[in-house]
């Protein structure tokens, strides 16, 4: 924590506070943290994911000079509503969460079905956003997006029977580099130890991989539209959003920078979060 002016300024993520606000017909959740003023952040989760999902050695990092929010979307966690079961739904919903924080320009921290949704909210409101930063994501008609559902379920099933997270085997190589930064990150994430939020339903995660196999299946999107500062970034071995469609964005947006982190999965910025955050601060800085 630190001070600003003569309100203490909260910048641990563990400590955020719980906020909510209604607008429509849906109660969104949301933490705030970091100073005020300025462009905020607003962090898009990925699949399956609620409040309790993000990193802290991502967002702790940015929330030092950036004023950061992270929300659950309609269905997610503690807000309310139903989960759409198409990625543009769900940018909709995003955008009214944003414009109901009064926000008209912001920027986004996406990861993986976030970064979709984020895509989504770009190019039907491309004055609303200043910066992007899109990671372990792709585009919509992407190679193998639809295969998603496939690994998800193996993956699950995988971690069920060695009583593990899902996410050691989804995020990361199972060999002696991603196991160990596999549990460092499952420990991280439950450094908040009060207010934690509402666990997502099974029937969400399947509502969401529904979306995610349309957004696969869909015609590929005119990413020449994105003209904003992107920063593009993955680990070289991802085996949800295959690693290849990480370059596919950075080629089809103009200007975009691309970080490709090796040996690791599709949680490469979670296990290179010492190297990730300070590049992240600094495209966020420029």
């Amino acid at each position: 924590m630190s001070t600003y002016g003569s309100d203490p300024v909260i910048t641990s993520y563990a400590e955020a506070p719980a906020r909510s606000i209604t607008a429509g017909d849906v109660t969104y959740a949301y933490r705030e943290l970091g100073p005020k003023g300025g462009i905020p952040v607003i962090f898009f989760v990925h699949l399956a994911a609620n409040l309790d999902n993000w990193d802290p050695r991502i967002i702790d990092p940015i929330a030092r000079e950036h004023h950061v929010i992270a929300f659950d979307n309609r269905g997610l966690g503690a807000s309310t509503g139903q989960v759409p079961d198409n990625v543009e739904a769900m940018a909709d919903d995003a955008y009214t969460f944003i414009r109901a924080l009064g926000f008209d320009k912001v920027d986004i921290f996406a990861f993986s079905l976030g970064g979709m949704v984020a895509q989504a909210l770009v190019v039907k409101h491309p004055g609303l956003v200043r910066k992007l930063i899109l990671t372990g994501t792709g585009a919509a008609g992407g190679k193998d997006i639809d295969k998603v559902a496939g690994v998800t379920y193996l993956d699950i099933l995988r971690a069920a029977l060695t009583r593990q997270d899902p996410k050691e085997f989804l995020f990361f190589n199972r060999n002696a580099t991603g196991k160990p930064a596999a549990r460092a990150f499952v420990k991280r994430l439950g450094e908040r130890t009060v207010d934690r939020d509402t666990p997502v339903a099974l029937r969400t995660l399947q509502t969401q991989l529904r979306a995610i196999k349309r957004w696969g299946r869909s015609a590929p999107a005119d990413l020449s539209t994105i003209t904003q500062p992107t920063l593009i970034a993955n680990g070289d071995n991802d085996r949800m959003v295959p690693s290849v469609l990480s370059e596919d964005l950075h080629r089809r947006i103009v200007g975009s920078e691309l970080v490709i982190y090796p040996d690791a999965g599709h949680g490469g910025i979670f296990q290179y979060h010492d190297t990730f955050a300070p590049v992240a601060v600094a495209f966020l800085d420029r």
